[in-house]
């Protein structure tokens, strides 16, 4: 690596963590880290604090790191919150939003509807909706949300593997609905369209418990 700085060395984990390279319940060695990454160890055991701090990482004291795993009601509860915030969240930064940020939105919405393949589609899909909140103040609710779309990344790209969304008409259609309601600036409807769009993922992922097992 150019950097082993503890930011480089999360950004590589960070990245490795979404992408799915790295699974929820997998131990992080500190040692095979640095050797792979060409670093120290404490490079890496601040890069591991910065992870948890993102809800990626689950440090357990004397014993270890291990990428962030979560049970099914956990799952279930996290995208009860989703519910209820990120709606929120998206009303705050709806009036924010300028003329380019709207512009991006429309092209992703395009960009995940010509998407081919399950990881182009959930990077763009991350995009368009930490786009949508790109508005609101910095603050404790964004950062909150941020880190349970961190924590819930690998049920994301379950729930993708189960439904196809890159495929889906009606994945399509709520992000159209969103988006149509972002350029009206209308946030009840906003709100109302993003609640049901998190809402349908929880419900699939309820009925597939054993992504939890």
């Amino acid at each position: 690596m150019a950097s082993t700085s503890p930011i480089r060395v999360a950004e590589v984990l960070r990245d490795e963590i979404l992408n799915g390279a790295l699974v929820p319940g997998e131990r992080l060695r500190q040692e095979d880290i640095a050797a792979r990454l060409g670093a120290s160890r404490q490079p890496v055991r601040d890069a591991l604090r910065l992870l948890e701090g993102d809800g990626l990482v689950t440090l357990v004291a004397n014993s270890g790191a291990w990428v962030s795993k979560l049970s099914e009601r956990e799952c279930d509860e996290a995208y009860l919150v989703r519910e209820r915030l990120e709606p929120l969240l998206l009303s705050q930064s709806l009036p924010n939003l300028n003329s380019e940020q709207v512009a991006r939105l429309a092209e992703l919405v395009g960009e995940i509807e010509s998407s081919g393949d399950i990881e182009t589609f959930l990077r763009l899909d991350r995009e368009f909706h930490l786009l949508c909140y790109a508005g609101a103040q910095p603050g404790m609710l964004s950062e909150f949300v941020e880190r349970i779309w961190n924590t819930t990344q690998h049920y994301r790209r379950a729930f993708a593997k189960l439904s196809d969304p890159a495929t889906s008409e009606i994945t399509h259609m709520e992000h159209h609905l969103i988006l149509d309601a972002i350029t009206r600036r209308d946030s009840v409807q906003a709100e109302r369209a993003l609640e049901g769009h998190i809402r349908r993922t929880r419900v699939t992922l309820a009925e597939h418990k054993e992504l939890f097992s």
